[in-house]
């Protein structure tokens, strides 16, 4: 099992950037795949950047490609989502998860995330 905590957001203007860190519990770290997802008010939450456990794949949503990078240190357990240039859409509670049964092909799957943190929220205004 492992538990998940985020840090990093907050609010920033239009063309900003912000760094979401995820801080994993638990010894098993890079054997989990490492997802942020994000939910906006009165939308569905929907998948924003993956990462495989061992770093080597990773996925975004084509809203975010280019402008949001995702990364991982097993070393400290920990996770990362660098967002730049965002945008007012972009704001969103945003959820760091982990899975232990996607794979490098199935990063992009939603519903196999099964730990999850209890997020951090990010605006995206002047």
């Amino acid at each position: 099992q492992v538990q998940l905590v985020e840090s990093g957001g907050g609010l920033v203007q239009p063309g900003g950037s912000l760094r979401l860190s995820c801080a994993a519990s638990g010894r098993t770290f890079s054997s989990y795949v490492i997802g942020w997802l994000r939910q906006a008010p009165g939308k569905e939450r929907e998948f924003v950047a993956g990462i495989s456990g061992d770093g080597g794949s990773t996925r975004y949503a084509d809203s975010v490609k280019g402008r949001f990078t995702i990364s991982r240190d097993n070393a400290k357990n920990t996770g990362y989502l660098q967002m730049n240039s965002l945008k007012p859409e972009d704001t969103a509670v945003y959820y760091c998860a982990a899975s232990s049964t996607l794979s490098r092909r199935s990063i992009t799957w939603t519903s196999g995330y099964n730990y999850w943190g209890q997020g951090t929220q990010v605006t995206v205004s002047s």
